[in-house]
């Protein structure tokens, strides 16, 4: 079984944002794995589906970014699965914009999504999939450098991420994490 979540913030004024991209990523996935994300549950919305075999559970919670651990939490206390097949899509500011880096484990760095899942787990080995959103201009306030838009070019060119975070998440379904970094991290 695999359960994986994408990060992001509910509500349509979010949507679109830089902080949402493991919502779009999951979008992407469930219609790749023909997976409706449509059930109330766990402080999220769920899709239950199934991948050559294996059960997966996709997941967006709904408690806002800074308190995504708690929905992780009960995702994870209700269908008790190793961490290892725990897989959650962010965004990312330190990686190069529209770039994936994909992490077998570690530190959240400066992603509040990721603490709060470290702090609610106690615990931070689980794979994750991190999508480059650039970096904010000089003097610009993070907060609203990752809740802004992106320009027109920029769009079309983090659709195709979005797409390859969705691509990635299934190779490490279909091999390993090992074989998803050699695969998709940027050079």
């Amino acid at each position: 079984m695999y359960i994986i979540a994408g990060l992001g913030n509910p509500g349509d004024n979010y949507k679109y944002t830089r902080h949402n991209m493991g919502f779009l990523a999951i979008d992407n996935l469930a219609e790749k794995l023909n997976i409706k994300v449509n059930k109330i549950k766990f402080k999220s919305l769920i899709g239950e589906g199934n991948y050559n075999g294996e059960k997966v559970i996709l997941v967006k919670p709904q408690t806002y970014m800074n308190n995504s651990g708690e929905a992780i939490r009960d995702v994870v206390n209700f269908y008790k699965i190793d961490l290892s097949n725990l897989i959650i899509i962010v965004d990312d500011i330190d990686i190069e914009f529209a770039t994936l880096k994909v992490k077998r484990n570690g530190s959240a760095g400066t992603h509040n999504g990721l603490k709060s899942i470290i702090y609610q787990l106690v615990d931070d080995n689980f794979p994750r999939i991190k999508i480059g959103i650039g970096k904010k201009r000089e003097g610009q306030d993070l907060a609203n450098f990752v809740l802004s838009g992106f320009t027109k070019s920029e769009g079309k060119e983090i659709e195709k991420t979005i797409d390859k975070a969705a691509e990635c998440a299934i190779e490490i379904m279909d091999r390993d994490v090992e074989s998803a970094m050699n695969k998709f991290n940027c050079k």
